[in-house]
């Protein structure tokens, strides 16, 4: 099958690297003209495709990938954020699924929010449109490229990815496959297009191509998420740094608690969603805390606790620094504490937390709604892991990221989330009354 090329040559610099980054813009903006007036068969049709195609050439995929791992393990690079970067045949599967569920959800574009027809007879309509062209920033992890993709698509969206360098050549693979299927459904294939990623001025010239990128949305680290908010004039959403707790509260079940807490933690560490403090109420934290320790510690898990976590001791407890209560750590480890009551740990929350994911285990109804109700978070969880906060579960199909702001959408945002708003007038001749201009020298 024959792949398109396209320009992704990393080997320009100053203002050619500029201008090659907006010129990608230009061709996107041109490509998410046509894209929002695709229907919605043509749009699933063209996602069903997509995830055909990705697992008949997953063999090419995947030995892409493998040059990213290796090249990864030479430089020293975490386990944590090796795990983040690998793919296998299930991985490449799941992106596959997670582009048919998108297909199979409705289309945002055109959906009628609100109407009416005011008093002098003008019909009022507030309709989901889409929002042009999205940036996508993100690091490591190549299932975020076609995550984007399908989802920006299927609202009627363009998107540039710029990933990281150190999934280089997967991010290069995924597009070339994709874009393949764009062109042969007839669609413009520049409404999917991966800019340079060896020079991180190629981030600046995205976030700053306003007037051709209409949102750009920032998926990594504290560190990458701060820069692009902070210099981005561009109209940025802040996504996913995850500094999330499990509060163990007096009436908790204690087998219930471990499992939340084990999972929370343990089930996949390197995710935005795992959780990085657990707190206990002190009037089970001498039963419950040697259980927790026992089985962290049997997962892997080094805890850094405060004085009372210590005392209970354990191998694989270390004291907590003043760091700690505020570290996404992204891997096996977990900070620990003893609070007083429900109110102590919600401060404890205020103080550290990062917006994204807190969990509550209690028996106690008042207390759940205690928390949910004081808690400042994008998903708050009444006996549930921390875990749950993800597009897929919570049946978006995919996620473009996990807002952790206020404004336009907040936590994990899916189809409607990738949309604006159009206000559409109908009139017959109205004009709005009011008195005449003065003339001239009246």
């Amino acid at each position: 099958m024959t792949v398109i090329e396209f320009p992704t040559s990393d080997k320009a610099t100053g203002d050619d690297l500029r201008d090659q980054v907006r010129d990608a813009a230009r061709r996107a903006r041109e490509a998410s003209a046509e894209l929002a007036q695709a229907t919605r068969g043509a749009k699933d049709a063209l996602l069903q495709d997509m995830a055909d195609e990705l697992v008949k050439r997953a063999p090419e995929i995947l030995e892409a990938n493998e040059r990213d791992v290796a090249a990864a393990r030479e430089s020293g690079m975490t386990e944590a954020l090796i795990d983040r970067l690998i793919l296998s045949t299930g991985r490449v599967e799941a992106m596959a699924d997670g582009l048919r569920t998108v297909a199979g959800l409705p289309d945002p574009v055109g959906e009628v929010l609100r109407g009416q027809v005011l008093p002098n007879g003008v019909q009022l309509r507030q309709v989901r449109v889409p929002l042009g062209v999205v940036g996508i920033v993100y690091e490591g992890r190549p299932n975020v490229t076609v995550d984007a993709a399908g989802l920006t698509l299927k609202s009627g969206n363009a998107v540039l990815l710029r990933g990281s360098s150190s999934a280089e050549s997967s991010n290069t693979a995924l597009v070339w496959i994709l874009r393949d299927v764009v062109a042969r459904h007839g669609l413009p294939v520049d409404a999917v297009q991966l800019l340079p990623c060896h020079d991180r001025a190629s981030v600046h010239h995205l976030i700053t191509a306003r007037g051709l990128v209409d949102v750009v949305i920032p998926r990594g680290g504290a560190g990458l998420i701060a820069a692009v908010v902070e210099q981005s004039t561009v109209p940025a959403i802040e996504t996913g740094v995850g500094n999330c707790h499990v509060y163990v509260d007096s009436s908790a079940d204690l087998d219930m608690a471990l499992r939340i807490l084990l999972n929370s933690k343990a089930r996949r560490p390197s995710v935005c969603n795992s959780a990085e403090t657990f707190l206990v109420h002190a009037d089970i934290a001498e039963e419950f805390l040697s259980r927790a320790i026992a089985e962290l510690s049997e997962a892997g898990v080094t805890v850094h606790g405060d004085e009372q976590v210590v005392a209970v001791g354990g191998p694989n407890v270390v004291p907590a620094t003043d760091e700690d209560w505020d570290t996404e750590y992204l891997s096996l480890d977990i900070a620990a504490a003893v609070v007083e009551s429900l109110p102590a740990a919600v401060e404890h929350i205020r103080e550290h937390g990062s917006g994204h994911t807190e969990a509550i285990v209690t028996s106690d109804f008042r207390a759940s709604q205690q928390f949910t109700a004081q808690v400042d978070a994008a998903a708050v969880m009444v006996n549930a892991s921390t875990a749950f906060t993800d597009g897929g579960e919570f049946g978006m199909g995919a996620e473009i990221g996990i807002s952790t702001q206020k404004l336009h959408s907040r936590g994990p945002m899916g189809l409607p989330e990738l949309t604006s708003t159009k206000w559409l007038a109908f009139g017959d001749g109205h004009v709005r009354p009011g008195s005449a201009p003065a003339k001239p020298g009246s």
